[in-house]
C-alpha cells in the first residue's frame, strides 16, 4: 500500500477545527483530510480556485446554493462575504459530510460574527425527486457520487452504499430563497442537476460556477446556452469566453 493510501486510511473519523483566510473573517470551520488530503494543509493553500471564485462571484445580501458541498468550504466562503442580509444553502448527500457542515453552522449561529446563515440539506440534486443511493468512496468522500453515475476522481471503489433523497432544484424554490449565485460540483451528476433546475436557469438566472466532466461538456453547454448564459473559463484571468463548457466553467446569463 502507498504513502498516499496509507495517509488517506488514517484520515478517517479525523475532524481538524481550522480557520478560512482572513479575507472570509477568519471563520471557524469544521474539516476532515477523509474528504481530502489537502485539509491537512494550512487553509489558505487549500482551494485557491473556490476562494478566487467565492470573492468574485458573491456579494453582501447575496443568496447562495452550495450544490455538492462536501464540507463546506464554499458555503462558509459565501457566509462571510454575503453578510447578515444574505443566506447559504449547503446540500450535501454525505449524512457524516452534513453533519460536520451543520457543527459549523451551529458554532457560527452562536458568534457575533457578521455573516450570513449556513442552512444544511442532507439531500442530493438531479432530474426528479426520489429515493437515490450515494456510494461512499474507498478513498477521498470529495470522490462519492451517486450509484447512476461513475463519478469523476479516482474513487479507489466503494466503501459502503448510503440511500439519499434526490429533489430537483426548481422543487427547493418553493422552501429556500432563490440563488443568486449556484455552485455545483457533484462528480459527473451535473447533466441531472441543470435538468431539474430549468425554471431556476430561466426565471431566476444566477450565476453559476459549475464543475462539468469531459462526458457531460456537450449537454452541459446546450442546457446552458438554451437558458441564455455565457461561458466562461473559471480558471482564466481575465476571463475567456468559451463556446464549449469547461471542467471548471463560469455561466453568467445575458442581460
Amino acid at each position: 500500500m502507498g504513502v498516499r493510501r496509507v495517509a488517506e486510511r488514517l484520515s478517517r473519523g479525523v475532524v481538524l477545527r481550522r480557520r478560512l483566510p482572513a479575507k472570509f473573517r477568519s471563520l471557524p470551520i469544521l474539516v476532515t483530510p477523509e474528504a481530502g488530503l489537502r485539509f491537512w494543509y494550512r487553509m489558505s493553500q487549500v482551494d485557491p480556485l473556490l476562494y478566487k471564485m467565492a470573492e468574485e462571484l458573491v456579494k453582501p445580501g447575496y443568496a447562495v446554493w452550495d450544490v455538492g458541498a462536501n464540507v463546506g468550504l464554499f458555503s462558509f466562503c459565501a457566509a462571510a462575504r454575503s453578510g447578515r442580509s444574505g443566506f447559504v444553502l449547503a446540500i450535501e448527500p454525505d449524512f457524516w459530510l452534513a453533519q460536520l457542515i451543520q457543527r459549523s453552522s451551529q458554532e457560527l449561529s452562536g458568534s457575533r460574527t457578521d455573516c450570513s446563515e449556513v442552512r444544511v440539506l442532507c439531500a442530493s440534486a438531479s432530474d426528479s425527486n426520489r429515493v437515490a443511493e450515494l456510494a461512499i468512496a474507498e478513498r477521498a468522500r470529495a470522490s462519492n457520487h451517486l450509484t447512476e453515475v461513475t463519478g469523476a476522481s479516482p474513487s479507489g471503489g466503494t466503501r459502503a452504499l448510503q440511500l439519499s433523497v434526490s429533489l430537483t432544484l426548481d422543487s427547493l424554490l418553493q422552501q429556500f430563497p432563490p440563488p443568486t449565485v449556484l455552485k455545483i460540483d457533484v462528480e459527473t451528476h451535473e447533466t441531472s442537476v441543470l435538468k431539474g433546475a430549468g425554471r431556476l436557469l430561466k426565471e431566476i438566472r444566477p450565476a453559476i460556477w459549475c464543475e462539468v466532466s469531459t462526458e457531460n461538456s456537450t449537454v452541459v453547454t446546450q442546457l446552458l446556452q438554451e437558458a441564455g448564459y455565457e461561458l466562461f473559463g473559471a480558471q482564466t484571468q481575465p476571463r475567456q469566453r468559451t463556446k464549449r463548457a469547461w471542467f471548471q466553467t463560469l455561466a453568467i446569463p445575458k442581460p
